[in-house]
């Protein structure tokens, strides 16, 4: 990779984590806002690191030597910056389930975001798409057909990574979803939940984000190094 491709995955995976994470920086406050001032403190020092720094520094090594074992826990790390012609032939045969693995996440992230999160509304056209909720589930069904169809006259390996893009993000979000609403009872302030109980709440709502950033990562790029660097 040659510098200016380097700063320019940097800036977009940068870019792409700091939007990602606005809402998480807002829950993560009004949750923080109902504890107690120790749990508070361990949360903001040992929780943060557990959920966001650890996922976001193991899971994106993780998912590369998944993909391309041959290469090794060391080579998986390295794999982007390696001149040896075999190391790049293990990420070139590894590549296009990962990139449409990061591609279709990434698209469902952007329709979910379209049609289904709560926003205000600033651009023409945005009051009815959001109106329009109901057929989230129908429109990304029907892309992840398309995607699956054409890919398959490709290598069905391909059409294996949109489906595993797909199925990661409906599991994640059903999490979050289930997550968001518990937060209601959160921050009650008649609620007897302790704040272990928020603490494993934020853990989980934080292990999503992050999550949601690794997974769309490799839309950008498949080096872990970049990686690191954009999504910390």
């Amino acid at each position: 990779m040659n510098i200016l491709s380097i700063i320019l995955t940097i800036l977009g995976l940068s870019l792409f984590e700091i939007i990602s994470s606005i809402d998480n920086a807002i829950i993560n406050a009004e949750v923080l806002s109902t504890m107690k001032q120790k749990a508070r403190r361990w949360f903001l020092v040992w929780g943060l690191l557990i959920a966001v720094f650890l996922m976001r520094g193991l899971l994106p090594w993780a998912i590369v030597w998944a993909v391309s074992p041959q290469l090794g826990p060391v080579g998986s790390l390295l794999a982007a910056f390696s001149s040896d012609p075999k190391v790049h032939a293990a990420i070139e045969q590894s590549s296009p389930i990962l990139l449409m693995f990061g591609g279709t996440f990434l698209i469902f992230l952007f329709f979910h975001w379209l049609f289904m999160e709560d926003k205000n509304f600033g651009l023409p056209g945005e009051r009815f798409v959001r109106r329009q909720a109901v057929w989230f589930y129908a429109i990304v069904s029907v892309i992840l057909a398309v995607i699956v169809w054409y890919a398959l006259k490709s290598h069905p390996v391909i059409a294996f990574g949109a489906v595993l893009g797909s199925t990661a993000f409906f599991i994640i979000h059903g999490f979050r979803q289930n997550a968001e609403l518990e937060e209601k009872k959160l921050l009650d302030k008649k609620s007897n939940l302790s704040d272990l109980s928020k603490i494993l709440y934020l853990e989980v709502i934080d292990a999503t984000f992050s999550i949601d950033g690794v997974i769309g990562a490799f839309a950008f790029t498949l080096s872990v190094p970049l990686i690191l660097l954009g999504n910390g």
